[in-house]
């Protein structure tokens, strides 16, 4: 018995190294060919006579965005969304793969009759299903769409769609969270295009309340506590309702990081918007791969700024200036979820300390409209990056 199993043994190890040597033959072998069509120019630019084969692999992918203005069509004010994950089922309803759309809003499924890897192999009906963050809507109608690939020799792929994945467009949900202090009471009136959509009560304590589409501007009334804010495409955070907030007619500035470089990456400099940095980063939305936050927060233009290494930063100035609102987003999906706290000062006192729970997939508007700081310090509860962007104050 021993000596037929190594004898078994021995067969396998010869057959096995002759279809090694085969192999190696053949790929010489093509080589070989290879390098006496490169050495003949006739073959510079050859026209392709034989439509016959297929040997390369296309993706075939379908493109998410997030619809800013609600609108349904990919327009200007949209951008590409990363991290949104896509699934691909058969014509019998089975499940093939999923994958997530990429920094620039396409979620790519590799087709070929040829390559093994290919998710997409063969003609036929194939289903490709968005799925939907919770609270989000779908503008565009379209979140699952069946496509037909049919079979077409001398394609890249040996496969075509008959058409390509409608462009599907995510709104994000809105709310309104803040607090209320401890023996305070206020009035909520959210307004949209002038007119009265609803007015709630605030009693002491935290609020959190889901906005009407149409919702545009808020109003809140109280003793001392009054404020008006206009409404972003994103989720609303006033933190906590303090006295004195900045003014109606106040002008404000708007810094963004698009002028900090034309680079990929750069620390934000010393005097940037007249303003002193500590730990913060300018950096291209979609500079590092698979980050779904840089890309899903940059609100204007093409880079935001983030938080370095994720450790608490700073920005601030000698001169008093009203803190109005900014947009913030984690940087990562394995951090939804996350913790930030902002923390703002005037000289040596604390005067707002803020928590405020992150997306990857869409900023908070946080809008403390804080009348008079000199430096706000933002940090995350477990290190993990921050994005900032649309930072708006009143000097």
């Amino acid at each position: 018995m021993a000596d037929k199993a190594l004898a078994l043994v021995v067969t396998a190890l010869v057959l096995a190294g002759a279809i090694a040597l085969i192999a190696l033959a053949l790929r010489r072998r093509r080589k070989r060919r290879k390098l006496r069509r490169s050495a003949d120019p006739s073959h510079d630019y050859h026209v392709r006579t034989d439509w016959s084969a297929s040997g390369q692999a296309l993706n075939y992918s379908s493109f998410v965005f997030m619809d800013v203005d609600g609108d349904g069509r990919f327009g200007e004010a949209d951008r590409p969304m990363g991290g949104i994950v896509v699934r691909v089922f058969d014509d019998r309803g089975t499940f093939i793969t999923s994958t997530r759309s990429n920094s620039s809003g396409f979620a790519n499924f590799l087709m070929s009759t040829r390559k093994r890897w290919a998710s997409l192999r063969a003609a036929g009906h194939y289903r490709f299903a968005v799925s939907v963050p919770r609270g989000w809507r779908v503008s565009t109608g379209n979140e699952s769409q069946t496509l037909r690939l049919v079979e077409l020799p001398g394609s890249p792929a040996g496969l075509v769609g008959e058409d390509l994945p409608g462009l599907v467009g995510l709104v994000p949900g809105r709310s309104l969270s803040g607090r209320v202090p401890a023996s305070a009471q206020a009035t909520l009136k959210v307004m949209g295009k002038g007119e009265l959509l609803q007015t709630l009560p605030l009693a002491a304590g935290s609020f959190h309340f889901h906005l009407p589409d149409e919702a545009d501007t808020l109003e809140i009334s109280g003793a001392d506590i009054g404020r008006r804010l206009a409404l972003s495409p994103y989720p609303t955070d006033l933190g906590e309702l303090r006295p004195g907030a900045i003014d109606d007619e106040a002008v404000l500035s708007r810094i963004g990081f698009d002028d900090v470089t034309s680079l990929d990456f750069k620390k934000v400099p010393s005097g940037h918007a007249g303003l002193e940095w500590r730990n913060i980063n300018a950096i291209a939305r979609n500079y590092v791969k698979e980050s779904e936050g840089y890309l899903n927060g940059s609100i204007r233009g093409d880079h935001a700024a983030y938080t370095s290494s994720g450790h608490p930063a700073e920005f601030g100035g000698a001169t008093p200036f009203g803190f109005h609102s900014v947009m913030l987003t984690a940087a990562w999906l394995r951090s939804e979820g996350e913790l930030a706290l902002i923390e703002s000062w005037l000289g040596d006192e604390l005067v707002a300390s803020d928590e405020v729970m992150l997306s990857a997939l869409a900023p908070v508007h946080y809008a403390p409209m804080l009348k008079a700081v000199t430096r706000v310090r933002v940090s995350t509860r477990h290190y993990w990056q921050l994005v900032l962007d649309d930072l708006v104050l009143a000097r």
